[in-house]
């Protein structure tokens, strides 16, 4: 059997205490007690909102291999008869585990942060480098303090390439991720104003992201956007961490890894970068100049870690936007259609003008009209008037004269419009 741990190295790693008959090992690992799978383990971790232990019936009925607990929360697990391994913090034993798991790796690892972009520069790894070899990288957007730890546990011990997401809304928090994810290449997408009401401005959130150059292994990479205006206070950041090599992507004429030209169709693009030395043309089946920036940035990490660009290039060209990022629906109503574009997943400043300038991009049939219906842009804190205000701007140059908008914050637009 082709195990993810076995249970002996998952005892060690976890310095838990073994009860029960456990397994020989496990095919997986849980946080969920409803989607838990059969020969998984599963662990009990508290969160904000509910706590494992009360689940740990489901999980075991689920057909879960393993339960991890706590030994506070032992006592009423008395009538399950599931092995068990007991810890003293489910939490932590997730996160020792994960560490455990990149120790024994010899996987080359990528850490994609930024303020905006970092699902969809993830995805775009995860669908390139699979042509080169196997990979593990986040589920969804599971970018912080379970979901990292969660992410690395689960990578088999035979990945060629991991790429994990990191997130963070407040300082300090991607310094302990990045301490476990260990890189051997550093992204950071942009810096923007995204959770701007917890900083008081952008230097702040660029200090905030540059935590992930203090976890690059030596040797290691940093990969900056050089068209954002703080790439010089990142550089620097880099600098100070001791990160061997620092490296640029972008449109600007000094980025290593460069946009050359970008046109933009109603169903796609194409794009022409400059990488190691070559200039390659690249048809994307998804649409928009800020998945074109993205899509260097991926050549550029691709070819840091040895991938073979070509294959990347391939494999990357054929994506669809992601649910929420920009996927396209097209929707019959009474006497016609329309395309829906679902940009929902999230909101701020930049993310808004990517997706005005995508709805600008994007022409309707005769006698069609552009409609933008937008909400509210949340943590934007004492800047939050200014920044919604700022968006009439880019919906006005891009001609979008149906405006639909929702939300106490939006108030700030529409007096603006």
């Amino acid at each position: 059997m082709n195990w993810l741990w076995t249970s002996a190295d998952l005892v060690a790693a976890t310095h838990g205490r073994p009860v029960g008959n456990l397994p020989a090992g496990i095919t997986g690992i849980s946080i969920d007690s409803r989607t838990v799978a059969a020969g998984e383990a599963f662990f009990a971790i508290r969160g904000d909102r509910a706590d494992g232990h009360d689940f740990a019936s489901l999980a075991a009925a689920n057909g879960a291999a393993l339960l991890i607990v706590s030994e506070a929360k032992l006592p009423a697990m008395g009538r399950l008869t599931v092995p068990m391994i007991v810890v003293p913090d489910v939490l932590n034993a997730l996160v020792d585990l994960g560490c455990a798991a990149r120790d024994r790796s010899a996987a080359r690892v990528i850490a994609v942060t930024g303020s905006v972009g970092k699902t969809t520069t993830k995805e775009m790894l995860r669908q390139g480098l699979s042509a080169c070899g196997a990979v593990h990288a986040s589920v969804a957007s599971f970018n912080n303090h379970w979901g990292v730890p969660l992410t690395l546990a689960r990578m088999p011990e035979n990945t060629k390439f991991g790429v994990f997401e990191i997130g963070m809304n407040h300082a300090d928090e991607i310094r302990p991720l990045v301490g476990m994810v260990r890189p051997h290449v550093a992204i950071v997408t942009t810096i923007a104003p995204a959770h701007l009401g917890n900083f008081n401005g952008l230097e702040e959130i660029a200090a905030a992201k540059a935590e992930i150059f203090e976890g690059v292994v030596p040797g290691g990479h940093a990969l900056l956007n050089r068209d954002n205006e703080q790439y010089a206070f990142l550089e620097q950041a880099a600098q100070a961490a001791e990160v061997a090599h620092i490296h640029s992507f972008g449109a600007h004429a000094r980025a290593e890894y460069r946009l050359i030209e970008f046109t933009s169709g109603v169903e796609g693009s194409v794009l022409w970068a400059g990488i190691a030395g070559q200039t390659l043309e690249i048809p994307m089946a998804a649409p928009g100049r800020h998945v074109a920036e993205n899509a260097v940035a991926v050549l550029g990490a691709a070819h840091l870690v040895g991938a073979d660009v070509e294959k990347v290039m391939m494999a990357i060209s054929a994506m669809q936007p992601e649910k929420g990022r920009g996927r396209r629906y097209r929707l019959t109503t009474d006497g016609g259609s329309f395309t829906l574009i679902d940009e929902s997943y999230n909101a701020n400043p930049a993310s808004m003008r990517a997706a005005i300038a995508l709805l600008r991009d994007t022409y309707p049939t005769e006698g069609g009209r552009r409609v933008a219906i937008l909400g509210d842009m949340l943590e934007m804190g004492e800047f939050s008037a200014s920044v919604h205000a700022e968006l009439a701007r880019p919906l006005q140059e891009a001609g979008i004269e149906d405006v639909w908008i929702g939300g106490p914050d939006m108030a700030a637009l529409r007096d603006a419009l």
